[in-house]
């Protein structure tokens, strides 16, 4: 017995088996971003690993990696930490170097019920967009 699949088929096959990214970077702008954080109406989460973070940071970002979120998240003990460290009546704007990380950030956070929105801009371009710099210790 011989099968005859389509190119369509295939086509249908192969795109359900590849999962398309849930987040897209967030449409706020620069202005409305740093105007929110201003407000405290939204915070800045810095999704990068601790050396990253080491290195330098934005003066109103809160330390969140990613790979803590990967590894704890599923945990009802670390929901109540992470809700410490981010209030989820705010809006929860995420950074990284590049903007991946912060798509993959995204996603947890919303799971857990936070209104985050990944920046595709990274570290370096919200320094250039005049978000002050923490001084290090």
């Amino acid at each position: 017995m011989t099968y005859r699949i389509s190119i369509t088929t295939t086509l249908l096959a192969l795109t359900l088996a590849i999962p398309l990214a849930a987040s897209e970077h967030t449409k706020d702008s620069i202005d409305k971003i740093k105007a929110s954080v201003a407000e405290k109406k939204a915070v800045i989460v810095d999704v990068r690993e601790q050396g990253e973070w080491d290195e330098g940071h934005l003066k109103a970002a809160v330390l969140v990696p990613l790979s803590e979120l990967k590894s704890e998240a599923a945990k009802s003990e670390y929901a109540k930490k992470l809700a410490e460290k981010l209030p989820k009546d705010k809006v929860v704007y995420c950074h990284c170097k590049a903007g991946k990380r912060a798509l993959l950030a995204g996603d947890l956070l919303k799971k857990l019920g936070y209104d985050a929105r990944p920046l595709k801009q990274g570290y370096q371009q919200l320094l250039e967009a005049g978000f002050p710099k923490a001084e290090l210790k």
